[in-house]
């Protein structure tokens, strides 16, 4: 079964069950400063989680692009992968456990309407319970009559079975609750039963996989602590559908699927016969998640997504010019990408040029540090005769220069490298990093209060005077909101003057003096793009569309753009708009800063 044969299937499976069919949100989220990227399906559904009425309905699946950079040294295994699409069903307050469960193995095992799976390669996880929370017996009944035979159903603790998990559970503010996950036997054989430790084993030595978990959020946290239960019992399932091609193509890793296959298959032509797999497999991977975060408008910078986005291209540059690829390439592999992806995510084919000219910019000033990086190692061999783990991570984080390397040089020069000082120096960075980004995440906007809604009006108000001043080529290419400040970036070549900032305060203004309402419609997508309202690309968005328009009817609307709010309801609250700051925040990317005033 293609991956495309895998998304529509999937789809069709809950759309007929009543669920309403979401297009992939951005990987960007926009008006969202709480995280860098959409790291799951539910990611942008986290008001609704919370108990907002979504627009579609109550009973929702989409397929999601995801990026995450979390598990990025796992990286070159058979499973994991930076860009990933989460396959993912919701129930907002409709049905819960039972439902959930009997689908998700009906889909998983039925012949006719599901992927058809074996079933008795099938083992399933639950909840343990801990002091506060009981073991959950329930889902154990649940997968019992549904088919699982009841010695391959095991009891996990919170590392495993409670969403979040330990990597977000003692900072996440949002929804939460125990989770039941699904695991399939790679075997040639099969393994059969299993004994809780013997399952375990499987799990870590990767004979069988995880491939679909459903969370069950009934409970509420805040910064880390259960505060109660929700008003209502949502249901959020995520499966990678990487993972569910790497089983249904018969493929014992990921990269080995039509996923990833034309990309493995050009860089072994590339390198011909100093081919590595594990380092092909890194490439494959970086280089695609960079050409859908670039389509996405992300550039490589120092900080933030930029800052990943670098240290992929990075990477991918690095582990290609150890196995003697032809620099200066990465480029290319935008229109691999493209093909790929064609009948999904067409964008790609359409920015395809533009990709290119960003990966190789990215790839010729990489390998140019790398030559100083290079010098710099060789100038500590000569006279130091050994590598601090002080002069290692500067090495690392100064230069890009990737530690595989130099522990490379070290091995070919026969000195003692500093790892535990190393990875010290390095852990600290990253604590300091996920300080950063813990205090981001905490679920939709930065906060739904009445300054972050008047923000997001006022965004988009300073979007449209952006294009009366500046030019209706003018494109959004993000956009952060607090309860503080806005943050727009926007596509374009130069800097701002003095006078065209003081002609788009002053449109503002005027605007806001007029006190027009704020209207919204839902419209059939087709419908919705007559309208003329401003969007991103129109297959990004479902069958039916939010719009969301300042003035007293669509077609004479100062603005109009699809959104999912929230917003005020008449623009005269907002205030004095004042641009305290723009300023370039890449090639081709300015970036404006704005307050509101006398609210």
């Amino acid at each position: 079964m293609t991956s495309s044969e895998i998304r529509r299937k999937f789809l069709k499976f809950f759309e007929a069950r009543g669920h309403a069919i979401l297009p992939s949100a951005p990987l960007v989220p926009e008006n969202d400063p709480t995280v860098l990227f959409n790291t799951a399906g539910m990611q942008p559904l986290v008001p609704y989680l919370m108990g907002a009425p979504h627009p579609a309905g109550d009973k929702l699946a989409s397929v999601q692009q995801c990026v995450r950079t979390v598990d990025i040294e796992d990286i070159g295994d058979n499973t994991h992968a930076t860009f990933f699409e989460m396959l993912g069903n919701w129930s907002l307050g409709s049905y819960f456990k039972a439902e959930a469960i009997g689908w998700s193995y009906e889909l998983l095992t039925d012949q006719a309407t599901g992927f058809g799976l074996d079933p008795r390669r099938l083992y399933v996880t639950v909840y343990a319970g801990d002091e506060k929370i009981p073991r959950d017996d329930e889902a154990v009944e649940l997968w019992v009559k549904a088919g699982v035979p009841k010695e391959r159903v095991y009891y996990l603790g919170n590392d495993a079975n409670w969403w979040p998990n330990v990597k977000g559970r003692d900072t996440w503010t949002g929804p939460t609750g125990p989770s039941s996950e699904m695991f399939y036997d790679l075997t040639g054989e099969g393994l059969g039963d299993l004994s809780h430790e013997e399952f375990v084993r499987a799990d870590n030595e990767q004979k069988v996989v995880e491939i679909w978990n459903d969370v069950f959020m009934a409970y509420e946290k805040r910064d880390g602590q259960i505060v109660g239960e929700l008003t209502k019992k949502n249901v959020d399932t995520g499966a990678g559908l990487e993972r569910i091609a790497m089983v249904l193509q018969g493929k014992n890793n990921i990269f080995a699927t039509d996923l990833f296959a034309p990309l493995m298959s050009v860089i072994k032509e590339m390198v011909g016969a100093k081919y590595e797999e594990k380092s092909a497999r890194i490439i494959a991977d970086h280089l695609k998640a960079s050409v859908f975060l670039i389509a996405d408008g992300v550039v490589p910078a120092n900080t933030d997504r930029g800052y990943v986005l670098r240290k992929l291209l990075r990477r991918a540059s690095y582990y290609l010019n150890s196995m003697g690829g032809i620099n200066k390439k990465l480029g290319l592999f935008s229109e691999i990408v493209a093909l790929i992806y064609k009948n999904i995510y067409p964008e790609l084919e359409q920015k395809k040029e533009e990709i290119g000219i960003i990966i190789t910019n990215e790839e010729t000033n990489f390998l140019s540090n790398l030559v100083f990086g290079q010098k710099f190692l060789d100038k500590i061999i000569a006279t130091e005769g050994r590598i601090s783990g002080e002069n290692a991570f500067l090495l690392y984080s100064t230069y890009g220069y990737p530690f595989e390397l130099i522990l490379d040089a070290a091995k070919e020069k026969k000195i003692a490298v500093d790892v535990t000082d190393f990875e010290t120096r390095k852990k600290a960075h990253q604590e300091v990093s996920k300080a950063g980004s813990d205090k981001k995440f905490k679920g939709g906007l930065a906060d739904t209060g009445e300054q972050s809604v008047r923000y997001h009006t006022a965004t988009h108000l300073l979007h449209q005077a952006l294009r009366d001043v500046l030019g209706e080529s003018i494109e959004q290419r993000g956009s952060n909101i607090t309860p503080e400040r806005l943050r727009f970036d926007f596509a374009f070549d130069r800097k701002m003057t003095t006078e065209e900032i003081k002609q788009v305060e002053e449109i503002i203004n005027q605007k806001i003096a007029e006190s027009l309402p704020v209207n919204n419609i839902i419209l059939p997508k087709a419908e919705a793009l007559k309208t003329g309202a401003r969007h991103l690309f129109a297959e990004k968005y479902g069958e039916r569309v939010s719009i969301y328009y300042i003035g007293n009817d669509l077609t004479a609307a100062y603005s109009k753009e699809f959104c999912g709010g929230p917003h005020v309801a008449n623009i005269g609250i907002l205030g004095q708009f004042k641009i305290i700051k723009e300023e370039a925040v890449a090639a081709g990317i300015r970036r404006i800063k704005a307050i509101l005033t006398n609210i």
